[in-house]
């Protein structure tokens, strides 16, 4: 159940402020039809995560467990400073979102924005970590559905009222103690 809560509050806290929030509140004022933004988002979000856990899985059998609690360990360390670097939205995958109708749209450029970014990355450390990387993606879908939701129905008005850096700063802190915790041994009992 850690796993479930921590993948869920880290990638929410961590969401807020991402290239794929502010692709969901382009896809919001461009579209103006939520259910087959966030239908997207949901699919999108369970096939890239769902690739990152069992990238995460399978890093774990291979790794052993000294190697594998310094690799987790520095990896959390540095999601840390990269959630301090702002994103910004490419210009290209707000392009893909005119070719296709809202749900297509939504899909494509949230599973290509997805690739690489610090979520998916994020995902396959904590699905390496914890014992269990089906309730790892789940709580990491979770977590990008109550960050990115929010941003469909609210679009510009809810952005202009968060304070970016200090949930940042939260987020940060957060991937800066796991990766201290994994580097002082936490998560022994699942192995590294």
């Amino acid at each position: 159940m850690e796993s479930l809560l921590v993948s869920t509050g880290v990638i929410a806290l961590a969401e807020i402020g991402d290239k794929t929030q502010l692709l969901a509140f382009l896809l919001a004022a461009r579209f103006k039809k939520p259910w087959p933004i966030i239908a997207g988002i949901l699919v999108a979000t369970l096939v890239n995560h769902g690739l990152a856990g069992a990238l995460g899985a399978w890093i774990t059998s291979v790794l052993g467990p000294g190697v594998l609690r310094w690799v987790l360990g520095l990896s959390f360390i540095g999601m840390a400073v990269w959630t301090l670097i702002p994103d910004k939205i490419e210009d290209e995958e707000a392009a893909v979102a005119q070719r296709f109708g809202v749900f297509g749209a939504t899909l494509i450029t949230f599973f290509l924005a997805e690739m690489g970014d610090k979520t998916q990355i994020a995902t396959v450390a904590m699905a390496a970590h914890y014992a269990n990387p089906l309730l790892v993606v789940a709580g990491t879908t979770l977590g990008m559905l109550i960050a990115d939701v929010p941003a469909v129905f609210a679009g510009d008005k809810l952005a202009a009222r968060i304070p970016l850096k200090l949930v940042h700063a939260v987020a940060a802190l957060i991937f800066f103690a796991l990766g201290v915790a994994t580097l002082l041994g936490a998560g022994a009992g699942f192995g590294f």
